[in-house]
């Protein structure tokens, strides 16, 4: 594990070891996403305390064979699994970040600045990730970390927000 701010350590999740943190993690992101999807975009689908869809479910009781291929950082705090991130590669050196999530009762204490620095360090060249256009906490914290926005290559969700960090 390498030290961060805060008595945070990310390191790389080995499954299926970590596959009950990781999916944790995961579902309590997927779950907000789709609130808040429901509330911001009136999105057909689950609502608050709807069943996940079946794609989902895989990546919280599956992780290994849903992100094949990817890695997947977990920020630990005091013990505890507090944030998760997995990075995927793309093609060109680029790799993408999806499902980035610290919990809530422990943010602002270093765990997504971590995560996120770890995830650079592990980047050949660009890196990239969205974001829906109302998380502005994040949408700060990723610029603050070097990420700007570039065009989105989610052109049929116009709310994401499409930001790259360059080394």
């Amino acid at each position: 594990m390498t030290p961060a701010p805060a008595s945070v350590e990310v390191c790389t999740a080995h499954l299926p070891d970590d596959a009950c943190d990781v999916g944790r993690l995961l579902e309590d992101y997927l779950r907000r996403t789709e609130r808040e999807k429901h509330e911001h975009l009136g999105a057909d689908g689950p609502g608050a305390g709807a069943p996940l869809q079946p794609r989902h479910l895989e990546e919280v009781h599956a992780p290994a064979e849903a992100f094949a291929g990817a890695q997947i950082l977990l920020a630990g705090s005091a013990g505890s699994a507090v944030g998760v991130v997995v990075v995927t590669p793309r093609p060109g050196d680029v790799v993408e970040l999806k499902r980035f999530w610290v919990d809530p009762a422990h943010r602002r204490a270093g765990a997504g600045g971590a995560l996120l620095d770890a995830a650079i360090r592990l980047a050949a060249g660009p890196v990239r990730l969205s974001v829906w256009d109302w998380r502005a906490d994040a949408i700060r914290a990723y610029t603050r970390r070097g990420f700007a926005p570039v065009a989105s290559w989610e052109p049929d969700r116009p709310r994401l927000v499409c930001l790259e960090h360059r080394p």
